[in-house]
């Protein structure tokens, strides 16, 4: 009976397994994979809408996610072309350039919208060669936010705004002047653009540089803050501290009740006669290659740009929606907030789709921050257009991998050789119980540390786009090695940014070990009261996450608005531009990197002085040595052996500190505070994505801590 009773059991199991995958089968068939980028409102909407076409599709799962806006086209890139990912996905045009390139997106069919029920812009926007690459949802643009306290009517001129009379201490005009993005509506006014229509660096103009002139200007009148951050607008508005602001329909729900506020479309500049032209975004439904060949999931693109779920986008997630038909009903019709931006559409230009879009971002605002420092906005803008032909540069020329391969080929058959010749059979036998018990350990080390460091070397050879990538064989090498061309120690070499990159580490370590070892001596003394909170409160900076900290530095230097210059004021310094000058802005970055790090350090030191025996000091002491002289030639020497591995691996993590260089000066001013490894990643992410050469950078990263690793190694050997 038992063999039948096994075969029974076999056959009900395989039952049981096929109809478990006819059922997953039928349940992924009847899911559709959304991917948006979400907060707040608009998520409670795009929620809103998904439970809807479930209740219409009995049977259908719509499963939303969502996928922080920075991280969005690095996800969509790596999934969508393989079929995997989303198969629906809400983004802005301004990336459908890269996401054609990329074959992210697919075009979509093209009785899923009627073009008369659109904005005809918003049309435009996500439609490339003839085809609709996107149902439109909604439009963004910038407008202006008015307190009706302080100003009853909207400023007819930008001149207007600011000849307004106003409370003693109430700036005209808050917005973020440092930022091209806002920049361009003034720009516009002139009649230039970021980029042209072949996709060419347009700012480099007579319309850029009357249009950095006015920007200086109403810094320098003081009508605008200096520094400006999207937090700072935000908070001079709401406390009644800015009677206007630039801002778009996602400054409505930060604002809240806090302050009495209209909308109106922006003025016009009185000396150009043109009104101010913000930059428009369009949000649509986008089909990957795989959602697109899935009825179902075209069903659900044609119902978020129904006239019902743009309503839902409208009053629940408080969007401008594209839909014409949309605007009236009387729950939008009713709304003066989303009235006003919709009107400002009217007069928005699109952003461009080009995937040179990207690399315009970076110089247009070093340009504009070069400006608002009062330097010659002309030369500002020719460097900044030397920099975008720069980072736009056409990848080198394919090359023969066969020389490489065979460099490779002879470097393994030598190393082959070497271990084969220190490698004794007897000893492999003897020592294969050890291998067993590290085997797991070795397999994790090859996957997450060596696998991807062979991976990024490989990359390194490459250039081109994900899908267009070609051999170039150690060009990128060449390139950076040789600065591009350009002068050695020029603006963004290596050999300039690894000058900085030194000079910072060594601060740094310098002030880390100093500030540490004196601290742990201190708090070691035996007689000290409260030693126990002296030493909690001095590990927090260490236990709060960088970012937290950086931020919170960043704000702290602030010109007209921060902690430092308020501390100096009262001193009688004048406020100092911290962000303005190398010296003072590595000052800034270092300052904040102290505070970071000079925990580690102390509590290494506490650790190696319980180490230390009583009894040594105490023979200094009777032999007569001060106590300067016990540290120096007693204590000192006795921490060396715990304190340099603490110094190496502090000198690592410093020199690969992006947080702080990236959050607190973010390289200015124009660059010069970057350190290698946001250089690099400005190569990766700002400047038409070159990955390649990104990761060529990444190796003389490796390369160069490897060899100071060694270095130090062989001086900690020499001196013991």
């Amino acid at each position: 009976m038992r063999p039948r009773l096994w075969v029974l059991v076999l056959v009900a199991l395989a039952c049981a397994l096929g109809l478990a995958n006819t059922a997953c089968e039928d349940i992924t068939a009847r899911t559709i994979v959304v991917w948006h980028a979400y907060r707040g409102d608009e998520e409670r909407a795009i929620e809103e809408l998904a439970s809807r076409f479930e209740k219409a599709h009995p049977g259908t799962l719509v499963e939303l996610l969502a996928v922080p806006f920075e991280a969005y086209p690095a996800k969509l890139e790596a999934a969508a072309p393989h079929g995997h990912g989303p198969d629906v996905f809400i983004d802005t045009h301004g990336r459908l350039g890269a996401y054609r390139r990329e074959h992210v997106v697919a075009p979509t069919p093209p009785d899923v919208a009627d073009p008369a029920q659109y904005d005809t812009i918003a049309l435009d926007a996500v439609s490339e060669g003839g085809r609709l690459f996107a149902v439109p949802l909604s439009t963004k643009c910038v407008a202006l936010y008015y307190d009706v306290d302080l100003l009853p009517e909207p400023p007819a001129t930008l001149e207007d705004l600011v000849a307004a009379k106003l409370p003693e201490g109430t700036l005209p005009l808050a917005y973020e002047a440092n930022s091209a993005y806002f920049h361009a509506a003034l720009l516009s006014a002139f009649g230039g653009r970021l980029l042209d229509d072949h996709g060419a660096f347009a700012f480099d103009s007579d319309a850029g540089v009357r249009s950095l002139e006015l920007v200086h200007e109403l810094t320098a009148k003081h009508a605008i803050p200096a520094e400006p951050s999207g937090a700072l607008v935000t908070q001079l508005f709401a406390s009644k501290q800015a009677a206007a602001v630039i801002g778009g329909p996602w400054l409505r729900s930060d604002l809240g009740d806090k302050v009495r506020y209209r909308v109106a479309p922006l003025p016009k500049i009185a000396r150009s006669g043109e009104l101010m032209r913000p930059l428009l975004t369009v949000e649509g439904a986008m089909l990957t290659p795989h959602g697109a060949t899935r009825p179902l999931a075209v069903d659900f693109v044609q119902f978020l740009g129904s006239k019902e779920a743009a309503i839902v986008l409208a009053t629940v997630g408080h969007q401008v929606v594209a839909r014409r038909d949309a605007w009236t009903d009387p729950a939008l019709a009713g709304d003066p907030v989303l009235g006003a931006f919709h009107d400002a559409v009217r007069s928005s230009v699109p952003m461009s789709s080009s995937t040179r879009m990207q690399a315009a971002w970076v110089p247009a605002n070093e340009a504009i921050e070069k400006a608002l420092r009062g330097e010659d906005p002309r030369a500002a803008l020719a460097e900044a257009r030397r920099r975008f032909d720069d980072a736009t540069k056409p990848p080198p020329p394919p090359s023969s991998p066969t020389p490489a391969l065979v460099v490779l080929g002879l470097v393994l058959l030598a190393a082959s050789i070497q271990i084969a010749r220190r490698t004794r059979l007897a000893d492999v036998k003897a020592s294969l119980p050890a291998y067993r018990y590290t085997a797991h350990a070795v397999l994790v080390v090859l996957v997450l540390v060596v696998v991807p460091l062979l991976a990024g070397a490989a990359t390194s050879l490459f250039a081109g786009s994900r899908d267009d990538m070609r051999y170039v064989g150690f060009a990128n090498y060449v390139a950076i090695l040789t600065a591009r061309g350009g002068a050695l120690l020029g603006h963004g070499s290596f050999y300039l940014t690894l000058l900085v990159t030194v000079l910072w580490t060594l601060l740094n370590v310098t002030l880390h070990v100093a500030i540490g070892v004196a601290l742990g001596v201190l708090l070691s003394r035996p007689l000290l009261k409260l030693r126990a909170a002296y030493r909690a409160l001095l590990v927090l900076p260490w236990a709060v996450p960088s970012y937290v900290t950086a931020l919170a530095w960043k704000g702290m230097f602030h010109r007209q608005f921060g902690a430092v210059n308020a501390l100096l004021g009262l001193v009688g310094v004048h406020p100092i531009s911290w962000f303005s000058r190398f010296s003072t802005a590595l000052t800034a970055n270092v300052t904040t990197n102290v505070w970071l790090g000079f925990p580690f350090m102390m509590v290494v030191t506490i650790g190696a002085l319980t180490s230390i025996p009583k009894e040594v000091l105490e023979a200094a002491e009777v032999d007569g040595a001060t106590r300067w002289q016990r540290f120096w030639r007693v204590t000192l020497p006795l921490l060396r052996p715990a304190l340099l591995p603490a110094v190496v691996l502090g000198g690592i993590w410093t020199f690969n500190m992006f947080n702080v260089v990236f959050l607190v000066s973010g390289g200015e001013p124009d660059g010069e505070t970057d350190i290698l490894v946001s250089e690099a990643y400005r190569w990766a992410f700002t400047r038409d994505a070159q990955y390649g050469y990104a990761a060529a950078y990444a190796v003389l990263i490796f390369g160069l801590l490897w060899l100071i690793t060694r270095a130090t190694r062989k001086w900690q050997g020499a001196g013991t």
